[in-house]
């Protein structure tokens, strides 16, 4: 991998840390969705906040994984819902497992210039950040019901 694609993923993973934070943000105090992307560019992507410093971000990614996912998620709920057990809604889904799901369908169903496997690896890592092995696992599954449905004959990886 080059230097330049090593560095374009790193800002991708770090984009897709923050649109999922920034979609909890949205979803615990209705940030409207313009405060909530100057918020995330002057204060939060690539900046040092108490002591730990956040990786330089892919702004332009970020900004369509946050503005796609909110535009669009009556129909992203919908797709995850679908997918979870009997018995389960996505009112039932702690808040940032509902973030991080809506980022990522939003990419499954709206960015087809990134593969299946991607998403779901990168969102799997970051649900490693905030849960157990367990529920890391349960996004794996989710995500990979919801690529079936949205990427209907795309290889997984």
């Amino acid at each position: 991998m080059s230097r330049r694609t090593a560095a374009r993923t790193k800002a991708r993973a770090a984009a897709r840390l923050a649109a999922t934070q920034a979609l909890y943000q949205h979803e615990m105090e209705g940030t409207p969705q313009a405060k909530l992307l100057v918020e995330f560019h002057q204060h939060r992507l690539g900046a040092e906040i108490e002591g730990a410093e956040y990786n330089e971000a892919d702004i332009d990614f970020f900004d369509d994984v946050v503005t796609g996912a909110l535009a669009r998620q009556g129909e992203i709920d919908a797709a995850i819902a679908a997918k979870l057990a009997a018995g389960w809604s996505i009112e039932r889904l702690d808040k940032p497992m509902k973030a991080l799901f809506r980022a990522a369908t939003y990419e499954l169903l709206a960015r087809a210039d990134v593969p299946v496997a991607t998403v779901i690896t990168e969102y799997v890592d970051v649900a490693r950040a905030f849960y157990e092995k367990r529920e890391a696992g349960f996004v794996n599954g989710v995500l990979d019901a919801v690529a079936k449905e949205a990427r209907e004959g795309e290889p997984r990886g």
